[in-house]
């Protein structure tokens, strides 16, 4: 799969002070912990490599502009909430060091600001995969596909609408099926060390209908070399999910789907090991755990 966009990670050198006003809340060293009344929004917080960080950013008459700092510029952060309460959702990705990290809100007219949060270790577990070898040792005009693709879907990945309506984003399992591999997982293919996986795989057979998982507006479509053929979806302030696999799909870009709309349904297409959905989710151009959209 293609495991992790070009993107740097954020930057974890900084010093863990809140510098300044806006009304911004610092967060424990130890990072954000839910209170019982957050506890049922979603995403939920696990601010780990491949986690979600909730960041509290307090009142504000208006929608507080928040991104994360990188050496090939700023990168725009989800900001949800009301008058009353901000909250800036930040994906976290999975080359993260675990350590101390930041984001630079500004609120209004005010002066930019930083506020610090703290990204936790977290060790994932190890798959070994057997796949056709042309798809791990590349030739060389599949190897100039991938790097086509891969040009082509980081204008994708660097989708950035307006923030969804909706502050708690729950969503809808894209197929039902047992999870047959979590995210995070040290992929292996063929002996060979590759990208850790960057989505959640479900099993499921061949013309099992996929539906949206939260309203959306279809972004891409194509048929990819290690994806298959796929789906992009636009959740809105750079959330976006992926589908992958597919043996048919039923949108074409710019169409927008309701929560459970049919998109496509399930395949064996690209690199795989046998029919089954990979469902991606992304955050500020950062794969990142789809479990923590789900209520179970």
């Amino acid at each position: 799969m293609f495991a992790r966009p070009p993107y740097p990670a954020p930057s974890v050198t900084r010093r863990s002070a809140l510098l300044g006003g806006l009304g911004l809340l610092a967060l424990p060293a130890g990072g954000w912990a839910a209170t019982p009344a957050e506890a049922s929004v979603w995403p939920r917080a696990l601010q780990v490599p491949g986690g979600i960080a909730r960041l509290p950013l307090g009142a504000a008459p208006t929608r507080p502009v928040a991104h994360l700092p990188g050496g090939d510029g700023p990168v725009p952060l989800l900001v949800l909430g009301d008058t009353s309460h901000w909250t800036a959702l930040v994906g976290v990705a999975l080359s993260a060091e675990p350590g101390e990290a930041h984001i630079v809100v500004q609120a209004g007219e005010g002066a930019s600001r930083e506020l610090a949060y703290t990204i936790a270790p977290k060790r994932y577990s190890e798959q070994r995969l057997t796949v056709p070898p042309r798809t791990v040792d590349l030739s060389p005009e599949d190897q100039a596909r991938f790097e086509r693709e891969r040009a082509h879907q980081a204008t994708v990945m660097a989708t950035f609408s307006e923030p969804p309506l909706q502050n708690t984003l729950r969503m809808r399992v894209p197929v039902p099926g047992r999870r047959s591999s979590s995210f995070g997982l040290r992929r292996v293919f063929n002996g060979q060390a590759r990208n850790p996986h960057s989505g959640m795989d479900i099993a499921a057979g061949t013309g099992t209908p996929v539906v949206a998982p939260l309203p959306a507006r279809v972004i891409d479509t194509g048929d990819y070399f290690f994806n298959g053929q796929t789906v992009w979806l636009d959740h809105g302030g750079g959330l976006l999910s992926m589908v992958c696999h597919l043996s048919a799909i039923d949108v074409k870009t710019g169409d927008m789907l309701k929560t459970g709309e049919r998109l496509g349904a399930v395949g064996a297409t690209g690199r795989v090991t046998g029919p089954h959905l990979h469902w991606g989710v992304m955050l500020n151009r950062t794969m990142v755990d789809p479990a923590l959209f789900l209520a179970a």
